[in-house]
Formats: structure tokens, C-alpha cells, sequence
């Protein structure tokens, strides 16, 4: 009988280009979800086509609102028709809609483009972490998560430099439509990149869309909430420290666009080796211990940047330690795509992933609105040092989990 792919002791080739074409998606996912921010802030594409700070907050939400509707969508097609047909069309769904995006005449077809930008941008997550943590031996899981991973600070990175750099030479428009290229990337998945050998062992019982009912039924039931709150908690507290830190650098402690952007990529850098080290630690010392420990090393550094300011304002290196120490402990994330892996059974795994990912992702419509009723009766440090709370609590809450390092998932 042959070997599927995850009971290989070692990696081979194949599970290499595997994480290679999933990671190159999940760069230019992040980099299409954060491109827009960067845009409306260094070029005149909000107004060209008439956007005021109301409408410009209704459609950054467009984007993660539709990818909510995108990651249950895309996660069940997944389940029922293969993860690489879907990963393909996840990619070209996002890339079809950024170009969209350039051609855009009005408000109104932009905010059309952004929400099929972000059907795709939703589905890709889950359907690659489905196809890597099914194929990749069950003792490496957690450091190919964490290569994975990855690919968000480096999709960040790149939105930045060609949102600040670029688009102000060529236009926004001639921006969105080039940033389309990874469209190309699919000719090459057709070819490469293998379908997932477990889920072809049991493709024969594709579920129906009310099959993800499961979910809610007893046996699965308390993990999927438990998975939900961790999640939502952990991604309250990313995206509170990354929308804000720029605002709060720049406008509340007085540094430069320079400096406040100097910060941002020390905290970049360590954001990629947190990503890339968690999987190590995981596979080594277990999903729970290690990723609370990386969590909290998060939540006390965003303490310390922001309610306890004092004791790192007046030494520029200790600042940028602490922004590195926090990027460090941001690595939790990659224990979330092996985890939830490792949790759902296979025909209903990406549709679980996408479900509970997305979810979390669409709550954060309400990050801001915490924020700023937290600042309104205190300080802008108080509504930050939020994201602390929230991400403190998910180092709580994955103890609800069992733990599943070197899991074998069963066909």
C-alpha cells in the first residue's frame, strides 16, 4: 500500500513545493487585504472617487467582512471538491478582484471590487493550511504552520513598500491592476502542486454545505467554541496593535513618519522570526505550553510600549527591543492553522478552518470602535494596551484544548 504523503518520517520535495505555493499565496493574500489601507493614505484614490473618513472606514471593512462569507464558502467547496482546485480558485478571485479594483469609476464599483477581493482573500487560509497540515508529517506540523504563517509580515512588508513608494509614481490604479500578477501564480499550481493524498481517501464522502452542522453537535461542539473564542481574542489583539501603533507612535507620542516607520519594521523582522521559531518550540514542547507562552511575551510587551511607556521612551534601543520582543510573541499565530488542523476531522477540515478564521477575522469590524470609546475616557495608550487583554486571554483559553502535537490525522 502506498505511503500518503504525512507518513513520510522526513520531507521529501514535494512537501516543500507544497509549502512553497501555499506560502507564496498567503504573502499576496495579506498584501491585498493591507494594500488598500496603504493607498488611501499615499495616494488620491479616496479623493478621486469622492471617499470621506466614513465611507473610507465602510469600505476597509468590506474587505474582511467578505472574507468572513469567502472562508466558510471556500472552506466547504474545499471539503467537498479538493483543497487545490479551491486554492487555485481562491487565488484568482483575489487577484481578479484587486485588478477590479484599478478599473474601478465610481465608489460604488470599488466597494464591489473590494468585497470580491475579499471572498478570495477569506478562502485562502484555510484551504492552504488544510492542504500543508494534511500532507506534512505529523512531527514537522508545527514548524511548516509557522513557515506558513509567515508569509503575513512579509505580505505587509511588501504592501508598504510598494503602497508608500511605488503607487505614488504610478497611480493607484496602475497599482491595483499590477498587483493582479499573482494571478500567474496558478499556471504554475496546475502543474506543481499535488492534490492532498488524505483528503483523496476520502473525497468519496464530500459533505454537503449542512453537513458543517457537525460543528455545533456534541462531539465537536466545545472545541469549536473554545477554537472560536481563542481565536477571536488573538485576532482582536493583532489587529488592535496593528491598525493603532502608527497613530500612536506618530500623533500621540510625537515621533516622526521616519521613526514611527523604523519601529514598525523592527517589529516586522520579529514578527517573521516569531512566525518561523513557534512551529520549533511547538513540535517540540506541545501546541498549549508554547503558544502561551508566545502569547504572553506579546501582551506584556504591548504593556509595556503603551501603559508602561516610561520605562522604554528614553532609550531609543530598549524601544526597538521591545518592538522586536513583540513581534517575537506575535508568532502565536502559528499555532492557530496546525491546531485547528489537528482538532476537525477531514471532511469537514477547511470548512472548520475557514469558518472559525473568518469569524474572528469579521469581528474586528468592532476593534476600532473599542478603541476609541477606551481612548475618548482615557488615553489612546489605554485603548491600545486593549489588544494586551485580548491577547492575554487567548493564552488562557487554548488550555481548553487538548493538546495534539504529533497528531496522526486519520483517513
Amino acid at each position: 500500500m502506498t505511503k500518503l504523503l504525512s507518513e513520510h518520517a522526513e520531507t521529501l520535495p514535494i512537501h516543500r513545493r507544497i509549502l512553497w505555493f501555499a506560502w507564496l499565496g498567503w504573502i499576496f493574500d495579506f498584501y491585498d487585504l493591507y494594500l488598500l489601507s496603504v493607498l488611501i493614505t499615499t495616494t488620491s484614490l479616496g479623493a478621486e472617487l469622492g471617499f470621506d473618513s466614513s465611507a473610507q472606514a465602510w469600505l476597509l471593512g468590506t474587505s474582511l467582512g467578505a472574507s468572513a462569507v469567502g472562508g466558510l464558502l471556500c472552506g466547504w467547496l474545499a471539503d467537498r471538491y479538493g483543497r487545490k482546485p479551491i486554492l487555485m480558485m481562491t487565488i484568482l478571485i483575489y487577484s481578479a478582484g484587486t485588478c477590479a479594483s484599478g478599473l474601478a469609476g465610481d465608489a460604488t464599483t470599488l466597494v464591489i471590487a473590494r468585497a470580491f477581493t475579499g471572498l478570495g482573500i477569506g478562502g485562502e487560509w484555510a484551504v492552504a493550511h488544510a492542504l500543508v497540515g494534511e500532507t506534512v508529517p505529523p512531527h514537522l506540523r508545527g514548524r511548516y504552520g509557522g513557515y506558513l504563517q509567515s508569509g503575513a509580515p512579509v505580505g505587509l512588508a511588501l504592501a508598504t513598500l510598494v503602497g508608500n513608494f511605488a503607487a505614488p509614481e504610478i497611480g493607484w490604479r496602475w497599482t491595483f491592476i499590477l498587483s493582479a500578477l499573482p494571478a500567474l501564480l496558478v499556471l504554475a499550481m496546475r502543474r506543481g502542486l499535488p492534490e492532498s493524498d488524505l483528503w483523496l481517501t476520502r473525497k468519496h464522502q464530500a459533505p454537503r454545505f449542512a453537513d458543517l452542522i457537525v460543528l455545533v453537535r456534541p462531539q465537536l461542539r466545545r472545541v469549536a467554541l473554545i477554537s472560536l473564542a481563542m481565536t477571536v481574542c488573538a485576532m482582536a489583539g493583532y489587529w488592535i496593535k496593528t491598525i493603532r501603533l502608527p497613530a500612536y507612535f506618530q500623533d500621540f507620542r510625537g515621533f516622526s513618519i521616519t521613526d514611527s516607520a523604523t519601529l514598525q519594521w523592527v517589529g516586522h523582522v520579529g514578527s517573521f522570526i516569531g512566525y518561523v521559531s513557534f512551529g520549533y518550540f511547538a513540535d517540540r514542547w506541545g501546541r498549549r505550553p508554547t503558544f502561551c507562552a508566545f502569547a504572553l511575551v506579546k501582551a506584556l510587551a504591548l504593556v509595556v510600549v503603551t501603559l508602561g511607556w516610561s520605562m522604554c521612551s528614553d532609550n531609543w534601543f530598549v524601544l526597538c527591543a521591545v518592538l522586536f520582543v513583540m513581534g517575537l510573541g506575535e508568532g502565536n499565530w502559528s499555532a492557530i492553522g496546525p491546531l485547528l488542523s489537528e482538532l476537525f476531522p477531514t471532511t469537514v477540515r477547511a470548512g472548520a478552518l475557514g469558518l472559525i478564521y473568518n469569524l474572528s477575522r469579521g469581528t474586528q469590524l468592532f476593534a476600532p470602535v473599542m478603541i476609541v470609546a477606551v481612548a475618548e475616557s482615557y488615553s489612546l495608550a489605554h485603548g491600545i494596551a486593549i489588544g494586551a487583554a485580548f491577547t492575554a486571554l487567548s493564552a488562557f483559553l487554548v488550555w481548553g484544548l487538548p493538546e495534539t502535537r504529533g497528531k496522526v490525522l486519520a483517513t
